[in-house]
């Protein structure tokens, strides 16, 4: 080191503010928070990242922030820090300045983990465990934090800014999303540079999505246990880096790539939501490896127990928790969120379990600090905000308890509607909130439907196909003698476990297939659809392939290809567009039933297959599978000021047999728009006939009235 210019350059004291490396025309700044360290070192290293050229002694500390300045540090400069401290593990102190630590706030990550003991603040496999001390030194297994200029120009680069009513959420994988298709180059598939391919964009636009929900691009850490198994974490709940995009998801290593990819989706009028992960890091458990937050200051940047500060709080499953009521740790998630939003132009979040995010040391809590911040942050509080409102901690079960600003994954959706189709008794009542918004949930503090994100399957679980395909998880695959994933999954084969030739098997998966979609995309709220469910993609009974970077969990777009594939995708489409161009299925308020439209019209009304009002009896009746539910809503006329009055009416048959219903009164023109049991090319299976249709087993019918008078 002692012939490199940088090892002879004298540090200044910089600034505390911003944190991370910033850039300017002479130099560097880097700004690190840690409370508790005694001493921080910025080292440098070659373009390889495999040799230290320099190391810097941070000369400033500010209110806990450790800085200094390095002229002639340009862009491209690899670096990372050495964090002096006590190693006390039994007050929460991990310091170990052995350990090459990466910055919370690095922009882009050089290199990858490369596992080894080293890794470890202590000596793996010692007597005293974590108490032991370890000497050997990391930095050639870390990769390394990238000084980085965000110059980028954006020209007109707008959000598309959907309404929350007309919002339809696609959830997708980057990778998985576009390793199978063949018309993008091989390097590029499986990045962001796929993603601003037309043949993505058209299918997004085809079926009528309007925002594309990503699952986490923020860098990961491979874990140890499955590369060692020959596995990969492919879904990515595994941060390392909260400001760095995954490196394999750059096909030329620039971020650019990711902003020419969303700046192309915007153009096309789709917004972009990232799946985020702050409620732990890949550093695991006090056991786990040393790679950023752990050396900086572990008792600030993550909970731990009280009485024993050794040891981490583990509200996550995943052996730590981010400490959201330490105000720097706030303040790096926030810095973090803007980060997206402003240089990046993402257009919303959802916070994986986002009840984490919410508590405090007492537990969670809807005004906690961070959801405060957010709520009246002016950058973050416009863009769309979903929470997955649960975790494993005390009370972790919050769905509907998040504040006012934010949506939140409705797991009582998905699962009222899985037992619905799936033929449960006593489930009218149970469907019936869902339908209307799951108001019993969310209609609190002037909160509006769109609070609910209505989904039957997400990544996490059977896909649409599997849901009705298998009766049992098949996850041999992950290694684990399929004891992992959930053992309930509401679920039913009809007959095989698996695919069939069986055509009555086959014809009753494809209806409840469509059933489940027009649920779906009919109920109040804001829908989400799994990315792949539009055309019957499979995961052969895997319900938990979050290791499975291979073609189990890559869309087959063969499967979009083929005439069932095409069909569902027509029929997806279908859906959308009705559902977009009907007041009564994307209501912007809960309908209460007391609101007259039209005389004996009211905003919504519930009756019975003979197309009476359903009763508290017939409300109480276990057996009841069958269900009409009427919405009517006036319109305002493009012209003269004039409004006019539509109507649909939805009805619902989950019975083994097929079902005559009679249409409620008053008579009005209904017409059959949309019949899950109707096949491609074939003239309708029901009519209305005398005011009375007939209903498919299980099997829904959509019938709408236009311009309605009474």
């Amino acid at each position: 080191m002692a012939h490199d210019k940088q090892s002879r350059t004298r540090i200044q004291s910089g600034r505390p503010y911003p944190l991370g490396a910033t850039v300017d025309s002479f130099g560097t700044n880097f700004a690190v928070f840690s409370a508790h360290a005694e001493k921080i070192e910025i080292c440098l290293f070659d373009p390889s990242g495999r040799r230290e050229i320099a190391r810097h002694v941070l000369p400033e500390c500010t209110d806990e922030v450790w800085h200094g300045y390095l002229p002639e540090v340009r862009p491209g400069q690899l670096y990372g820090y050495r964090a002096y401290g006590p190693y006390q593990p039994e007050h929460g102190h991990r310091f170990n300045p052995h350990k090459l630590l990466l910055d919370p706030y690095a922009r882009l990550i050089h290199g990858q983990v490369k596992w080894s003991d080293a890794l470890y603040g202590y000596r793996v496999g010692a007597t005293r465990g974590d108490l032991s001390f370890d000497r050997r030194d990391s930095a050639q297994y870390m990769p390394k934090g990238v000084v980085t200029d965000n110059g980028f120009h954006w020209g007109h680069d707008q959000s598309p800014d959907i309404s929350w009513d007309q919002t339809v959420f696609y959830e997708a994988h980057v990778r998985g999303l576009s390793m199978n298709i063949d018309s993008i180059p091989q390097h590029e598939r499986g990045t962001f540079a796929a993603l601003a391919d037309p043949y993505v964009i058209d299918h997004l636009l085809k079926i009528g999505v309007t925002s594309l929900e990503l699952l986490p691009v923020h860098a990961i850490l491979q874990d140890r246990r499955l590369v060692e198994k020959n596995l990969r974490n492919y879904w990515g709940y595994n941060t390392l880096s909260y400001f760095a995009p995954e490196p394999s998801y750059l096909s030329d290593g620039s971020l650019n790539e990711m902003k020419r990819a969303i700046r192309q989706l915007h153009l096309a009028g789709i917004e972009v939501i990232l799946d985020v992960v702050y409620n732990h890091t890949c550093e695991e458990s006090e056991m786990g490896p040393t790679l950023s937050f752990r050396g900086l200051d572990n008792a600030s940047y993550y909970r731990l127990l009280p009485d024993n500060p050794r040891h981490s709080i583990n509200d996550t499953g995943c052996g730590n928790t981010v400490n959201m009521s330490h105000p720097r740790v706030i303040q790096m998630v926030m810095d973090s969120l803007r980060y997206w939003v402003q240089e990046y132009h993402v257009d919303g979040f959802r916070f994986d379990l986002g009840v984490t995010l919410g508590r405090e040391p007492n537990g969670f809590d809807p005004g906690c600090g961070f959801f405060d911040a957010l709520r009246q942050d002016p950058v973050l509080s416009r863009v769309k905000l979903i929470s997955e409102p649960w975790d494993i901690g005390p009370g972790g079960y919050q769905i509907g308890n998040h504040p006012a600003g934010f949506a939140e994954w409705n797991g009582r959706f998905r699962d009222d509607a899985r037992r619905f189709w799936k033929g449960d008794a006593d489930m009218r009542g149970s469907i019936a909130a869902r339908l209307l918004g799951s108001a019993d949930l969310f209609a609190h503090h002037r909160r509006r439907p769109w609070a609910s994100v209505n989904f039957i399957t997400a990544h996490d679980g059977f896909t649409l196909n599997d849901l009705v395909s298998y009766n049992e998880k098949h996850n041999e695959a992950n290694g684990e003698d399929n004891r992992d994933g959930a053992n309930d999954n509401e679920s039913w084969n009809w007959g095989a476990e698996g695919p069939t030739d069986d055509q009555g098997i086959q014809y009753t998966r494809e209806k409840l297939r469509r059933s489940m979609l027009m649920t779906l995309f009919f109920s109040n709220g804001t829908p989400m659809l799994l990315g792949g469910d539009e055309f019957g993609r499979t995961q052969h009974g895997n319900n938990n392939a979050y290791c499975q970077d291979d073609p189990l969990s890559w869309m087959d777009w063969s499967l979009a290809e083929s005439d069932p594939g095409k069909s569902l995708v027509d029929f997806t489409q279908r859906c959308i567009a009705a559902r977009r161009a009907r007041p009564t299925l994307h209501a912007s308020r809960f309908y209460t039933g007391d609101l007259e439209i039209l005389p004996g019209l009211y905003d919504t009304s519930w009756f019975d297959e003979y197309g009476q009002p359903m009763t508290e009896e017939s409300w109480r009746y276990a057996e009841g599978r069958l269900l009409t539910l009427r919405r009517v809503a006036r319109i305002e006329a493009k012209r003269h000021n004039e409004s006019e009055v539509t109507a649909s009416l939805f009805l619902l048959n989950a019975l083994w047999e097929d079902r005559e219903f009679v249409l409620p009164e008053p008579v009005l023109q209904w017409k059959v728009l949309i019949d899950a049991a109707q096949k491609d090319g074939e003239p309708p299976l029901h009519v209305i006939e005398n005011n009375r249709i007939v209903v498919s087993a299980h099997s829904a019918v959509l019938l709408v009235a236009d311009h309605v008078v009474v």
